[in-house]
């Protein structure tokens, strides 16, 4: 990892010097989306509720647009949370996704398990983060991924050259950071996965289609 670390610092570098000569001559700031109108049902989900986020939380994150929602699964009995905090733009580099790497544990839940997963959408295959949490006797399954135009990344490193790369191709640095948390209630983390794996398939194709492209 370390060794990874130190080949990408300087190509990173290399990359925001060149986003900075870029973004002199402007930047192509696409039209806010509308997340208010998200279905409040797809597949076996449906809305639960509404989890507005705090406004001393939102104006320390920055998000241009927040959607915050928890669904459920009635026939399971299941409840996941879906998160997304769009931004509009990154040029300035002050407002940008905070890393549920950080935040996670700066709320009380630790890692216990991390890695990444695949999933299997109609619009084709998306590789994202799965962490196992825990909190005292709670335990969550945690999805989430950077969500940009042209491609879901996973990993920070990525999703910061990719920013580079799309906006000197597009003239955009809009982002998105996309979290799902499924509670673990039966004890099989193997069943959480999948319930949470499901729940992200289901609205993905949606929030896509809903995003600026």
């Amino acid at each position: 990892m370390l060794e990874r670390r130190l080949i990408l610092a300087p190509l990173l570098l290399i990359g925001q010097f060149a986003l900075a000569h870029w973004a002199v001559g402007g930047e192509r700031v696409p039209v806010p989306p509308d997340l208010s109108g998200f279905p409040a049902e797809f597949g076996e989900w449906q809305q639960f509720r509404e989890d507005p986020i705090a406004a001393d939380i939102a104006a320390e994150l920055g998000p241009d647009r927040v959607l915050s929602r928890t669904y459920v699964h009635r026939q399971a009995g299941l409840l996941g949370s879906l998160l997304v905090f769009w931004y509009q733009s990154q040029r300035e580099g002050h407002k940008q996704p905070h890393s549920p790497k950080m935040c996670l544990p700066g709320t009380g839940w630790m890692p216990e398990v991390t890695g990444e997963v695949t999933l299997d959408t109609p619009d084709g295959a998306i590789t994202v983060n799965r962490y196992l949490v825990t909190k005292g006797r709670e335990r969550a399954v945690v999805l989430f991924w950077y969500q940009r135009p042209r491609r879901v990344v996973a990993g920070e490193w990525a999703a910061k050259l990719w920013q580079v790369a799309d906006a000197i191709r597009d003239g955009r640095t809009d982002t998105s950071l996309v979290r799902v948390i499924l509670w673990e209630t039966s004890g099989d983390d193997h069943a959480a996965t999948l319930a949470a794996t499901n729940l992200a398939r289901s609205f993905y194709s949606v929030l896509r289609e809903r995003l600026p492209r």
